[in-house]
């Protein structure tokens, strides 16, 4: 699994012109699922997500995770994270999980948000979505499962 992890003022996410999920103070998330990903590694992941020490303690020193802020999430479903643009100019996504085991993961890794009692918010999967985001830093982090 793939996250592309921003530090956000706020952030918000549209589909036809109504909003489906908006966060004030947190993360937006940008999940991609790819082929071989595991129900361990969406764990993992959304362990490791969730205890990211990427806010300011009282030194302005990185040093506090969304929860200790009582900030929130924002995840978005993005299969163009798989995308391997090694050869050519345009990408090919033939790493990317097929849709109906991206979504069962996208799901999961969302429930284990509300588990562990972290507000969430989501876009709505497959679907084509407006992000808006003001990214806090700026303060963006990248994780791989693979990696």
């Amino acid at each position: 699994m793939k996250a592309c992890i921003q530090r956000v003022s706020r952030a918000r996410v549209t589909v036809g012109g109504s909003v489906c999920g908006e966060i004030g103070r947190g993360m937006l998330v940008f999940l991609g699922v790819v082929r071989g990903d595991t129900e361990a590694e969406v764990a993992f992941l959304a362990e490791k997500v969730a205890g990211l020490r990427i806010f300011d303690d009282a030194a302005g020193k990185m040093n506090l995770s969304v929860r200790e802020i009582s900030g929130s999430v924002l995840v978005v479903s993005q299969f163009t994270l798989a995308a391997d643009c090694r050869r050519g100019k345009r990408p090919s996504f033939t790493d990317a999980a097929p849709p109906e085991v991206a979504e069962e993961f996208y799901e999961k890794f969302i429930t284990e948000f509300r588990v562990k009692e972290i507000p969430i918010k989501s876009g709505i999967f497959r679907a084509m979505m407006d992000v808006e985001l003001v990214n806090d830093g700026p303060v963006t982090i990248w994780l791989d499962t693979k990696e």
